[in-house]
């Protein structure tokens, strides 16, 4: 059996860099811990830490194609923050000009949750812990 301790990172290519840069950051309010422009891919990469734990790479890559997002695809479903005020979540995501589905409830757990959208239209929830 794998002993997994926790997950490592997330990688998130997006469409234009300083847009999902200023999103990740001035929005959701990731730290930046490393930016390095990589000449020979026309890359950027941008770590971010919520908390002091790494958490997204954010990337560039020119030319990359989208990744349909609705319907649901196939493949890694959204990413999910946990905040302890959802009220306050969706008052702040408002201040940036984010608009947040109507909140629901899990039917399971009964916690509130609701989903935004990133820049590239990437699913984002926030729960309710």
């Amino acid at each position: 059996m794998l002993t997994l301790l926790h997950v490592h990172h997330i990688a998130i290519i997006c469409s234009d860099y300083e847009v999902s840069k200023r999103f990740y950051t001035e929005v959701l309010g990731l730290n930046v811990i490393r930016e390095v422009y990589r000449a020979e891919r026309q890359s950027w990469k941008l770590d971010l830490a919520l908390n002091d734990h790494y958490i997204i790479e954010l990337f560039s890559f020119p030319g990359a194609p989208p990744r349909p997002s609705r319907p649901e695809a196939i493949g890694l479903r959204h990413l999910a923050f946990a905040v302890s005020d959802l009220d306050a979540t969706v008052q702040e995501l408002a201040q940036h000009q984010v608009t947040a589905e109507p909140i629901r409830v899990d039917e399971f757990t009964g916690r509130r949750f609701t989903f935004i959208a990133d820049p590239d239209d990437l699913p984002l929830e926030f729960y309710e812990a």
